[in-house]
């Protein structure tokens, strides 16, 4: 050994790359800063607007939904993503946005003239054919990945016979439906989602529109409704999938909150007895099943603390700033702790500083 060379430390582990970045962002980041990241929103135009600039720049949030009011075309939508992540890259720590969308196939889809056919996850599940599920997730994810999208909504893993939107009844068919869809979306960049967790199959009333209860016990759900999300949790990498949670009640859990709010389904059920350790998007806090009983301040920190990781608020823009607002008001009023917001973000931005987000872009 030369006499100025530093013996080695075998036992010492040279920290991941990105823990490293991440770790480092958190200390420099404020509450303001950390809790923007926690929102998706949506905005009315195909252009960036002065609202969408101010969520960006003014409010920090962490991504965007699109919609048929945001997209012409490919083209255009291709502008309109890089001139947001444009935006947000100019900001202070230079953190991507999550760009994303429902694009489910059947009657939700996004930009239908302008994308390839994408059949309903009824229509796939009664010709039984898994390549054509995985080739179509495919076909999807490369089109939104060469618009600059990198999360979609979907699959739907909520088991009915009636719902064009659900692979059917057989848990286990939604099981290994949804795994190729997961695998077709990851192969093309893009991140899927498990939905609408823990399973609304069953309910007959609209969450767009009001609040509803599945009355159904615990081994039941769990046999049924919550089994392809328990199946696929187990066999996938949790890089590859965000869960959503519903905002519909569950008794047999928890007689009080909705999903969304419940944090014996997200904390004890989702994370401990189901061991995800992803990241958990509510669905859109504007949906009548929640707004018509909480007010936005009370939503957005109730449902962080129950455990989500991102908030959708996908519409209004009064209604995205009394999110924010009362996330940071619940820290500043103990009622929510910055631990528990830096668990969140830590997830949220070790995502995006991930391979899989990083090559969407």
């Amino acid at each position: 050994m030369k006499k100025n060379e530093k013996a080695s430390t075998p036992t010492q582990k040279s920290e991941d790359p990105i823990e490293e970045k991440v770790d480092h962002l958190l200390k420099q980041m404020t509450l303001e800063e950390k809790v923007g990241q926690l929102i998706i929103v949506g905005f009315q135009t195909k252009q960036p607007d002065s609202l969408i600039t101010s969520m960006i720049r003014d409010y920090h949030v962490g991504g965007v939904i699109l919609y048929d009011r945001n997209m012409d075309s490919p083209n255009q939508v291709t502008h309109l993503t890089s001139d947001l992540q444009r935006l947000s890259l100019e900001n202070t720590h230079q953190i991507p946005l999550i760009v994303s969308i429902d694009q489910e196939g059947g009657q939700i889809v996004r930009m239908r003239d302008h994308v390839s056919p994408i059949p309903s996850q009824q229509d796939l599940a009664r010709n039984k054919n898994l390549e054509t599920v995985y080739n179509t997730a495919i076909q999807t994810g490369s089109e939104l990945k060469a618009m600059g999208i990198n999360v979609n909504y979907a699959p739907v893993l909520d088991l009915s016979n009636l719902d064009s939107r659900s692979f059917g009844e057989d848990p286990q068919k939604a099981k290994e439906f949804g795994e190729k869809v997961i695998a077709g979306f990851t192969k093309s960049g893009i991140t899927a989602t498990l939905k609408h967790f823990p399973g609304n199959g069953r309910s007959n009333i609209d969450p767009h529109k009001d609040t509803s209860a599945v009355q159904a016990n615990q081994l039941d759900l769990e046999n049924n409704d919550i089994y392809p999300f328990k199946k696929i949790i187990e066999e996938v990498n949790h890089q590859n999938f965000f869960v959503m949670v519903t905002h519909i009640k569950y008794p047999a859990y928890d007689k009080e909150n909705p999903a969304s709010l419940s944090p014996i389904i997200i904390q004890q059920l989702l994370r401990n007895k189901l061991g995800y350790k992803g990241i958990v998007v509510t669905d859109d806090l504007e949906m009548g099943a929640v707004s018509k009983y909480y007010s936005y301040k009370e939503l957005g920190y109730s449902a962080i603390k129950a455990g989500a990781d991102l908030l959708l608020v996908c519409h209004t823009f009064d209604s995205q700033k009394e999110v924010i607002n009362g996330l940071i008001e619940a820290v500043k009023a103990n009622k929510l702790s910055e631990d528990r917001i830096n668990e969140s973000v830590k997830r949220i931005l070790t995502y995006k500083f991930s391979s899989t987000m990083m090559d969407a872009q």
